[in-house]
Order: C-alpha cells, then structure tokens, then sequence
C-alpha cells in the first residue's frame, strides 16, 4: 500500500469513527479544532462550481475591503472563487509592514506550506504567511510571526472569526492531503483596480503598489496564479529564465513570459492604464509621482513588442521609449508592464479544458522538517505543533 493509499484510508477510517460517535450521540464539539470537516454548505459549493475537496487552493487578502477569498482550482486549471470571509481586525494602516514592531500587516506575494500551520495557537487556529519573504528581505523588512488566525484580535495579523478561522483550516488541510505542496497568499492594500489606484495615487507607497498591481492583474486576466519571483529588489510574475536562477539582490537574468499569459495580461494592463489616465485627467492632471531615482536607475530596460508580434515578451534587450509629452505619466515598477503601451495583438483563442496551465513557482520549497511535519499530519491522525518550525500564535 503506498502512501496516498494509508492517507485515503486513514481518512476514511477517521469520517467512519466520526459518523459513528455521532450515532451514539456524541458531538462534533468533541473533535479537535483542528480535525473538524468542511461544512457542508462549502462541501455543496464545491460540488457547484466544479472542484474536488483536495484540490489546490489560492488566497487572495484585502486590507481595505478587510475581505479574505478563498478560490479553488477546476479541473482545466483555472481557479474559481469558493467563498469569502471578512477579516474582523487587521491592525496598522495601508501599505507593506517594514519592521519588527510597527504593527502593520503585510501586503506581497506569500507562499504557505504545512509546516506553517499552527493548529496550537493561542488564538484559536492559525497559519503564518511567511513575512518576511525575499522581497522583504531584500529591502531589510524585518518582523516574524505574522499569521491569518481567529480571536478576531490583531497586532499585525489578519483575524478571522474563531468560525471562519477554523473553516480556512480544514479548506487549506484538506488541499495539503489532496496533494498541494503550498499554496500562495498574495495581500494587498485593497482591490487593486484602475479607480482605487487613482484615488490612492498620492500615497507614499504607490510606486510599490503598482507592482503589486502586476500580479494582481495577472491573476484577473488569467484566472491562474502567477507564478511569483524575486529579482533586482523587486517581484517578477510569470517569468521563464529558462532555468537562469533569480536573486533577490541581484540584477534579473533575461526571461519571457509565455503566451496566452502574455496576450492577455498586456491587454488588460492597457485597459486598466487607460481608465487610469482618464480619472487621473479628470482629477485635474493629478498623477502619479516617478520611481526614485535609485529604483528607475536599476530597472533593466525591454523590449517593446512590434504591433501583431507573437512570442514571449523578452525582458532586458532594447530601451523603452519614453511617453509622449503632457500624457498623463503612470508608474510602472516592471518593464514588462511597458508592452501594454503598444499595440496589443488580437486576443487568443479561449483555453481549452486540455490546455497545459503553467507551472506556479512558489518561493519556498517543502524543506526536510516541513516534509517530515506533512508525513505527521496524515499519518497519525494528529496536527502536532510540536514538529512544526512556526511557533504561537
């Protein structure tokens, strides 16, 4: 018998021994928080929008909306939304948590493995996002222990109800034994559409929330989860250096991203800088300011694709040109973005069901201790805090 086999029987086993107290009259309060099944109004959705209990998850996090989406990959690879849960507290104000003691809470790119759940925690039921990731690292964030947890209490964290924190547990634990290695959480100061941007346009941090915007648009576009990269002090979405390794505090080795992705992130990219540059017009020219000079001095340069070209788009060939003078200037943290300026070729075919999806890169791979704590999960039948690297809450 191999291992997924002892797991589906352990499972079975578990639901058998479950459905079996309940006939004697004990009750669901009697099972551990942490082994609690999915409700069966959620079990329903799924089966509604076309998932598998185990399949993959994705988490999107909302500061301004204080909203928590859980999506679900289908079957052709694309991700549709299960449900979405409001965050009672979330401490600090918009924008990235810096360092230890601010009480802010993060907003990037984020990548959450078993051994980041904490079914111990103080309050209630918890997983640590992994603050601070490359990026963070990169610029000298510092900060540790930052968690989606229950209590709906917050210093720096992201708190559910005790409910919904436990409903996020059992989804995430349950596409961990479906098979999902990790899964990504990518928090942002609010929904990162052309209307909010323009409304927070003279914020100290919209040059960082225009890159955060990238991976935000290309998720929209897409319906798949970007695959997220570090380089050059900054995050690179959906990048093919053809094995060429990215560092975070290194210049970025040239890369393509791959169509259909391209196409249709360019296209709405455009769309979204158009209506950007209308609300921007209408506000009275008010626009974003440039990059600093240290960040524009280390972009590389890119390829502007000709009008009709096919292919991936290149990253670091030939110079950008620069905007046509009195348009209304929008800050771009990547090159790449830049290829939304030009014409943009005729939108793909519609992805068929059998179309290979591309690889999501997650930044930290399942170590030796978070492998041995996933083998713990299922296993035994019991989510020991006790081999787990994350401590409380």
């Amino acid at each position: 018998m191999n291992r997924r086999e002892k797991i589906g029987l352990f499972r079975r086993a578990a639901m058998v021994a479950l459905l079996s107290a309940a006939a004697v009259g004990c009750q669901l309060s009697d099972v551990p928080k942490h082994l609690l099944p999915i409700p069966g109004m959620l079990v329903a959705k799924m089966r509604m929008i076309g998932v598998e209990i185990g399949s993959p998850i994705y988490v999107r996090i909302f500061k301004e909306e204080s909203e928590v989406e859980i999506w679900k990959q289908t079957p052709n690879g694309s991700y549709a939304l299960l449900t979405t849960y409001d965050i009672c507290r979330w401490s600090g104000v918009l924008g990235p948590k810096i360092r230890e003691g601010d009480r802010q809470a993060p907003e990037g790119f984020y990548t959450v493995t078993p051994a980041q759940m904490n079914p111990n925690s103080i309050a209630y039921l918890a997983f640590n996002i992994g603050y601070p990731n490359a990026f963070d690292r990169s610029l000298g964030r510092t900060g540790s222990n930052l968690m989606v947890h229950g209590a709906c209490s917050s210093s720096g964290c992201y708190a559910l109800t005790d409910e919904d924190a436990g409903e996020v547990f059992a989804i995430a634990r349950e596409a961990f034994e479906g098979g999902q290695r990790a899964f990504q959480v990518h928090a942002f100061p609010f929904r990162m559409t052309a209307a909010n941007m323009a409304r927070h346009a003279d914020s100290e941090h919209a040059e960082f929330w225009w890159m955060l915007k990238e991976g935000y648009d290309s998720f929209e576009a897409t319906r798949t989860v970007p695959g997220v990269n570090v380089c050059d002090r900054r995050y690179v979405f959906n990048a093919d250096a053809g094995g060429a390794r990215f560092d975070a505090n290194a210049v970025c080795p040239p890369y393509s991203v791959p169509e259909p992705t391209r196409t249709l992130v360019a296209q709405r990219s455009a769309a979204e800088r158009l209506t950007y540059q209308n609300l921007i017009a209408r506000m009275g020219g008010r626009a974003e300011p440039p990059p600093p000079p240290a960040i524009a001095s280390a972009l590389p340069p890119a390829t502007t694709p000709a009008p009709g070209a096919s292919g991936p788009f290149v990253v670091g060939a030939a110079p950008t040109p620069a905007p046509s003078a009195g348009a209304a200037p929008m800050p771009l943290s990547r090159p790449e973005v830049v290829a939304a300026t030009a014409p943009v070729p005729p939108a793909p075919a519609p992805i068929a069901a059998s179309t290979a999806v591309p690889t999501v890169s997650v930044e930290a791979p399942v170590t030796p201790a978070a492998s041995s704590y996933y083998e713990s999960l299922f296993t035994s039948g019991i989510w020991s805090a006790t081999t787990s690297t994350v401590p409380p809450p």
